[in-house]
Parts: C-alpha cells; sequence; structure tokens
C-alpha cells in the first residue's frame, strides 16, 4: 500500500497523458478513432461574388436598388448622367445622315456621268456618220472634176469639208474620253463615300455602347451587397460600386491528405452549416483539386535548412449541394460547415 501511494502521482500523470493523447488523436480522426466517416470543419460555402464597376466615368444619376436586395439578370443598378452620351450619338447618326446623302448624291452623279458619256458616244457617232458622208461626196467631187464635170472651187469646198467633218470627229472622241473618265472618277469617289459611311455607321455604334456603358447592369440573378455609392456622386472607371453574389453556391472542404484516398468524384456527401444551426444538406463531390492548397500560395514551402519538419498538407475539395433542399436558398458565401463523408476504400 505503501508502495502503491508512492508511486500514485506518476500514475496519475501517466494517465492524464495517455488521456490527452487520446483526446488528440479522436480530435483528429487518428488510429484507432478513424472510424467510417471522414469528417473536417475546415470547410466553408463558396459562390461567385463579383465587383460591379462602370466602364466609363460619370455622374451618378440614379440609383434603383439597395443594400442586399435580390436582383435579375441585366436589371439596372446603376445609372449615370447620360447627357453627353446622347449628344454624341446624336453627332454621330448626324454624321451617318450626311454620309449617307453623300453616296446618295454620288451615285446620282455617276448616272448623269454615265449619261454624258452616252451622249458623247452618240455625238462621236454623228460626228463619224459625218466624215464618211464628207469622204464619199469628196470622192465623188473627185470623180467629177477628172471628167471635166467639176470645178476645181467645188473639189476644194469636198476637201474642206472632209477636213472639217474629220475635226469634228476627233472633237467628238475627246469628249467621249472626257466623258468616261468623269465615270471612272465618279465611281472611284463612291469608295471613299462608302467608307466615310462606314466609318460614321461604326461611330454610331460606338455612340450607343457609350450610352449603354452609363447604365450598371446585373451580370446574372443573385443577390447584392452594400451599395458603395450615392446619387450625385463623380465615380471614375473601374471603380467599385457594388458586389453581387450569384444564387449558385457550393462548398470547399480542405481535407488531409491521407483522408483523399478513401474519397471518389461523385461520392455523396453530407455538410452541415453552423448559421443554420447545424442544418444538414446533402451533396456531392464534383472535382479534387490538382495540387495542395500550399502549391498555390505565394511563399513557397520548400525546406531550405538541412532541418526538417513534416506538416500534413491540406488539399481543397469541391462539393455541390444537391438542388431542390428546403433552405438552400439561405446558404451564403464564406459560411461555415462541417463536411461529412463516408470512409471508402
Amino acid at each position: 500500500m505503501t508502495r502503491l501511494r508512492r508511486h500514485l502521482p506518476a500514475l496519475v500523470i501517466a494517465a492524464i497523458g495517455l488521456a490527452g493523447a487520446g483526446g488528440v488523436l479522436y480530435a483528429w480522426r487518428l488510429p484507432p478513432f478513424q472510424g467510417g466517416e471522414i469528417r473536417t470543419e475546415n470547410a466553408y460555402v463558396r459562390g461567385d461574388v463579383a465587383s460591379l464597376s462602370p466602364r466609363i466615368a460619370g455622374y451618378v444619376a440614379e440609383i434603383p436598388v439597395d443594400d442586399f436586395e435580390p436582383v435579375t439578370e441585366g436589371e439596372a443598378l446603376v445609372c449615370l448622367d447620360d447627357r453627353e452620351q446622347r449628344q454624341a450619338l446624336a453627332r454621330a447618326q448626324a454624321g451617318l445622315a450626311g454620309a449617307e446623302a453623300a453616296l446618295k448624291a454620288n451615285t446620282q452623279a455617276i448616272r448623269s456621268a454615265q449619261a454624258r458619256l452616252e451622249a458623247a458616244q452618240a455625238a462621236a457617232g454623228a460626228a463619224r456618220a459625218a466624215v464618211d458622208t464628207a469622204d464619199a461626196q469628196n470622192a465623188r467631187q473627185a470623180r467629177l472634176q477628172a471628167k471635166g464635170y467639176a470645178s476645181e472651187a467645188t473639189a476644194e469646198d469636198a476637201i474642206l469639208s472632209l477636213r472639217q467633218a474629220e475635226a469634228a470627229l476627233t472633237a467628238a472622241q475627246s469628249q467621249v474620253d472626257v466623258a468616261r473618265e468623269a465615270v471612272a472618277s465618279a465611281r472611284i469617289g463612291t469608295q471613299a463615300l462608302e467608307a466615310d459611311r462606314a466609318d460614321a455607321r461604326a461611330a454610331v455604334e460606338e455612340a450607343k455602347l457609350q450610352l449603354e456603358f452609363t447604365v450598371v447592369r446585373a451580370p446574372a440573378d443573385g443577390r447584392l451587397g452594400r451599395v458603395r455609392v450615392r446619387p450625385g456622386q463623380y465615380v471614375s472607371q473601374g471603380a467599385t460600386l457594388m458586389s453581387e453574389v450569384s444564387s449558385r453556391v457550393w462548398v470547399i472542404a480542405n481535407l488531409r491528405e491521407r483522408e483523399l484516398a478513401d474519397l471518389r468524384p461523385e461520392q455523396p456527401v453530407r455538410v452541415t452549416v453552423d448559421a443554420l444551426h447545424d442544418r444538414a444538406f446533402t451533396g456531392r463531390i464534383a472535382r479534387l483539386s490538382p495540387a495542395t492548397a500550399s502549391e498555390f500560395s505565394v511563399l513557397s514551402t520548400a525546406a531550405a535548412t538541412g532541418n526538417f519538419t513534416k506538416i500534413a498538407q491540406r488539399l481543397p475539395v469541391r462539393i455541390e449541394i444537391d438542388p431542390g433542399q428546403p433552405e438552400a436558398g439561405r446558404l451564403a458565401p464564406g459560411m461555415s460547415v462541417v463536411m461529412h463523408a463516408e470512409r471508402r476504400g
């Protein structure tokens, strides 16, 4: 009995140490307490959180939404003063109208030039016929003069008429060439005017885009975060006005590497949410990360000295929540959850 009393403090310390070690092994689900379930509290709800910014700078004219409101895709969230953009659109549309009018005038000019060319060609044809007539008359007078039936003056008049007809033909052919060049120039001008019209149309489309950019719209269905802007405030391009959280959420669970061998894609899991009094939701494993979380960190985890301490790594696992579950709409990104999964070999 005296010996037992002498070793009692050591026995108590040993029992406390064994109990502490057992508690640690149980808390970390290490042998012999690993059981048939994989469980981790290192899990959180995730979702698409988009920071909404204007594509142009301007003064805020209207904010038709408020903090934490549900919104639908395409809904107007912030309206900027659009008077300058509307004026720019009106100028661009006027420029387009002018370019189209110039193109129509050029088309009419081509038709007029073509008509002048046809008239010049007709005049050239008449001049050619006059040359043929004068040439025949000259030949006839020459034959009559040779036989003594026509005077020399008459023959000279015939030659003069032929020369005049030939000069008139040359002038008519020159007018044809001038008219043909006028048609070619008008057609070349058409290409330039069509380019001007295309440029004016692009200016109109750009002005329409700038006008559309005065309204910041919801990119998808979801709920807003805190609205950080007020009417009358000047906002710069790219400034964060508010955030939108998509209605689609999932869970990222960071599991210890020793537990990965017992997990498979499409494996059913269960998650309990702290914020909903540990309410359970079912889901499935969608994908496993291609690398551990430490590999995505900025600082390298490679040991640079001769000393080394092995640290258990964790690998993120994406879990998709099964649709149609009651109160699933209350899940919000950032909520803490506990993941439970059956251990499978």
